[in-house]
């Protein structure tokens, strides 16, 4: 029985913290869904699709992992791929909590597979895309936190052009 966990996430944009969660994964489970879910809380900088580009770019050589999006429920999409575990990065207490409410309700909803934490790496525990996005907005280096072609991404779309002075 092929072993199939589903890594779900915004992943606007994809970081290195998230490609770390994504080939640890990739190690564990015979088949790994990066599944590129829908948050009706959040408003994307890039599109779906942008995002599966920046996430391919990443993952070449991991021939267990795979992409797809969802705009609908994480539970129906996990028993559809048969999947045994959903697969979430953790940074810090306040994540957990958040991420303990979802793992619950999904159990609820679909109990045949298994929430399964994984911590980040200690050069990632601050980062997110949130902060990425807000530190590439304001002219910051992000050179450390996102792959080159991630880079090129968010420099076209959210690098804030310095004003000329009239």
């Amino acid at each position: 029985m092929e072993r199939i966990a589903v890594c779900p996430g915004s992943f606007d944009p994809v970081t290195y913290g998230h490609l770390d969660i994504i080939k640890r994964a990739s190690l564990l489970f015979d088949k790994v869904i990066v599944l590129i879910s829908a948050n009706p809380s959040k408003k994307p900088s890039f599109s779906a699709a942008e995002r599966m580009m920046m996430i391919e770019a990443n993952i070449k050589g991991y021939d267990n992992v795979v992409i797809d999006i969802l705009d609908g429920l994480l539970a129906d999409y996990v028993k559809n791929v048969g999947a045994i575990a959903i697969v979430k990065g953790l940074r810090a207490v306040s994540d957990f909590e958040y991420e303990f409410q979802m793992a619950l309700a999904n159990k609820k909803l679909y109990s045949g597979a298994e929430t399964v934490f994984l911590t980040t790496s200690s050069e990632n525990m601050y980062l997110s895309s949130s902060v990425v996005k807000q530190i590439a907005q304001f002219g910051g280096d992000i050179n450390h936190f996102v792959p080159e072609c991630v880079l090129d991404f968010i420099s076209q779309r959210l690098v804030v052009k310095e004003k000329s002075n009239e």
